[in-house]
């Protein structure tokens, strides 16, 4: 079984980490109704995707 010749060093270790990150998020403009969503998922305000009604918006309990 193969096994590294030396030791590799904490400054390589980490400058081959600091690739590992997170992105952020890019929102994009529901068509109808102008709020921000997540591309290609169901806007989370009107519930339509690609002009096509996924979900019914919910409706708001009165008290």
């Amino acid at each position: 079984m193969a096994l590294p010749k030396r030791r590799q060093s904490h400054a390589r270790k980490n400058k081959r980490r600091s690739q590992y990150k997170l992105n952020t998020s890019q929102y994009v403009e529901c068509p109808k109704c102008h709020g921000s969503k997540l591309p290609h998922r169901v806007c989370p305000h009107c519930g339509h995707y690609k002009d096509t009604l996924v979900v019914p918006p919910k409706e708001k309990e009165e008290k």
